[in-house]
């Protein structure tokens, strides 16, 4: 089971897609959102499934897929944490998760363009593992307990301007996270029970060429560690959006060169779908 928001910006349609076949939501639910996930909104979903009672949506295959979670409150990322990606940038694996925010007008869909002002010269790809919170998360009692707030996990693209973040921060890495367009999620969100986050394979290329190619066995906190350590100092709410974290192979590593005008780039995790964007630098 999928869940997928279809349709133009600002008007996408709620849906599931079981065996290719997709299902309208709209009787169960406005939109994938904190309300559907506070209100056990994938429980509902497999019931009505199960009863026959949606209906398939004509021409789903024709639509804009959007981004499958509609504005969360937070977008909470991860840093350095793959134990690979530590050792190309040269530092030790951290000891507690390094956190950073991205806005929520940064989430657009898996597919929707990359349009970059002239002065992002050091532009970067990171494909990363996201979890979708699925109830509210505060003070978690342990790492396993953590792993009954997710709601489902889903592809997400942490994209980055490295001059903003590193040159020109004032010592924080936001300003580099945050210019429009920079948090591609989806194309689906896949329910947490059917999505073993720990063994998932994970990759990027750029123009057709391979550049990251990992697992997410190399994560060096897990999900429930990220969910169980952050807990305790910020409370997660249904709909919340956590990246955890990219492997080694961006730009940054000195291997590759920046995004350009005209470059694509397609993300992927096993089970969870593929991404690409077209670069296009705008006056």
């Amino acid at each position: 089971m999928e869940l997928l928001r279809l349709g133009p910006i600002g008007q996408e349609i709620p849906v599931v897609r079981v065996d290719d076949e997709f299902f309208d939501l709209r009787p169960l639910t406005d939109d994938i959102d904190g309300n559907f996930f506070a209100e056990d909104g994938i429980g509902a979903v497999r019931s009505a499934l199960d009863n026959g009672e949606l209906e398939p949506l004509d021409g789903a295959e024709e639509l804009r897929i959007g981004a499958p979670v509609a504005r969360p409150s937070s977008v909470v990322c991860v840093g350095m944490n793959y134990a690979a990606h530590a050792r190309e940038a040269g530092a030790e694996p951290p000891e507690r998760p390094v956190i950073f925010f991205k806005m929520p007008s940064t989430i657009v869909g898996p597919n929707d363009p990359l349009e970059l002002p002239p002065y992002a010269t050091k532009a970067d790809w990171e494909v990363e593992l996201g979890l979708v919170i699925g109830m509210r998360a505060f003070r978690v009692a342990s790492a396993d307990d953590a792993y009954d707030h997710v709601a489902g996990y889903v592809l997400g693209n942490d994209l980055s301007e490295r001059r903003l973040q590193l040159e020109e921060s004032g010592g924080q890495w936001s300003k580099g996270k945050n210019l429009p367009g920079f948090t591609p999620l989806g194309p689906w969100i896949t329910p947490a029970a059917e999505v073993d986050p720990g063994s998932l394979g994970i990759r990027s290329w750029v123009n057709g060429e391979v550049r990251q190619d990992s697992s997410t066995a190399d994560l060096i906190f897990d999900v429930g560690e990220i969910i169980f350590q952050l807990s305790q100092s910020m409370a997660f709410e249904p709909g919340d959006v956590i990246l955890t974290g990219t492997p080694q192979g961006d730009a940054l590593s000195g291997m590759y060169p920046y995004l350009a005008d005209g470059d694509l780039v397609e993300t992927e995790i096993d089970g969870l779908g593929r991404q690409r964007q077209v670069v296009t630098v705008t006056d």
